[in-house]
């Protein structure tokens, strides 16, 4: 009895083919088995409703993995713009090489036999799916050619509106009529008429404002033309002056307003973040660097260092206090010797 290696179960088997008979061994198969049935059998339910939508690029190329055939297929059927839900999967359970090796993965696995047949489509049901993939080609065509022909029906109403909107402001105008309308365009408080706000809204931005010309200057209207206004000492861009967008403030000339830290400020600020870096407990961590101290200052030890490390004068001012505790110690023995 030797080994044998399950590509189902991905183990290696002591027993041998006995294993396919094992009860981990079916339990595992039926659930591939599952697994691959459910989308079998929705697949199933579009062979006498085929279903025809456009095409989307992330949801229609999804692949599904065939436990017979050990490869991935796909799951829809795609021709340019348009795509057949469970289309690919129903051409690749028809297929002759899906059963050679349905056949072969059943007989490998030692799977029922009873069940099989689900997981094939016959020629007769792909012949059917065929029939049913045509009527719903055609009857996606007859919707697209209606939503085609509605956006064609309203994009000519509102191109007719426009033109009888357009020809309506245009329309040549006599005598009396003309000074009536005049007045109604442009009325005393400066507000619009009413045709021009209609033919506003049903223009949209291609509304072009249209006004009789009417000559301001005669004495007939009651508005008086009171003459150019012009600032004195300066002209303006339609007299070749600068433009005002380009003229700086006298303010703006008088106080050159420095852009960002100055140069000092730079280098304290990257004196702090060196200091950063540093221990916080270190010594002197915390002396105050701005406070004044007398000439008359010594440190803790007694002794001034004028070269050097200070560790050496500290260690030469103990070498030095050492001695004279020696000396202090020999005189006080040395009575004691003259006495014996």
């Amino acid at each position: 009895m030797g080994l044998f290696y399950c590509p189902l179960c991905r183990l290696t088997a002591f027993t041998g083919r006995r294993h396919l008979y094992s009860g981990s061994h079916q339990h595992r198969l039926r659930e591939a088995l599952g697994r691959l049935q459910a989308k079998v059998q929705l697949a199933r339910k579009m062979i006498k409703n085929a279903v025809v939508v456009k095409y989307e690029v992330g949801e229609h190329e999804q692949l599904f993995w065939c436990l017979c055939c050990k490869q991935e297929v796909k799951r829809h059927l795609t021709h340019g713009n348009l795509t057949v839900l469970h289309g690919g999967l129903l051409q690749h359970m028809a297929s002759l090489e899906h059963k050679k090796e349905a056949n072969k993965f059943w007989w490998e696995n030692k799977a029922d036999s009873k069940i099989k047949q689900q997981f094939l489509i016959s020629p007769e049901d792909y012949e059917r799916f065929k029939s049913s993939l045509v009527k719903a080609l055609d009857a996606y065509e007859e919707k697209e050619d209606e939503v085609i022909k509605e956006m064609a029906s309203h994009i000519r109403e509102v191109e007719q509106s426009r033109q009888e909107m357009v020809h309506a402001v245009l329309e040549p105008q006599t005598g009396t009529e003309f000074c009536d309308e005049s007045s109604a365009f442009s009325t005393p408080g400066g507000h619009k008429s009413d045709i021009t706000i209609i033919a506003e809204e049903q223009l949209g931005p291609y509304a072009i404002q249209i006004t009789p010309d009417v000559d301001w200057m005669e004495g007939n209207h009651a508005l008086t033309f009171i003459g150019h206004q012009e600032s004195e000492g300066k002209g303006n861009v339609h007299t070749g002056a600068k433009p005002p967008w380009l003229m700086q403030d006298e303010e703006e000339l008088g106080r050159k307003q420095q852009i960002g830290p100055s140069y000092e400020e730079f280098l304290k600020e990257k004196e702090k973040q060196k200091l950063k870096k540093l221990p916080a407990d270190r010594v002197g961590a915390n002396f105050d660097h701005t406070s004044q101290t007398s000439e008359g200052w010594l440190p803790s030890f007694g002794r001034v260092w004028n070269h050097g490390r200070r560790w050496q004068s500290r260690h030469q001012f103990k070498a030095e206090s050492s001695k004279e505790r020696d000396s202090q110690r020999k005189t006080r023995k040395r009575p004691q010797s003259e006495l014996q």
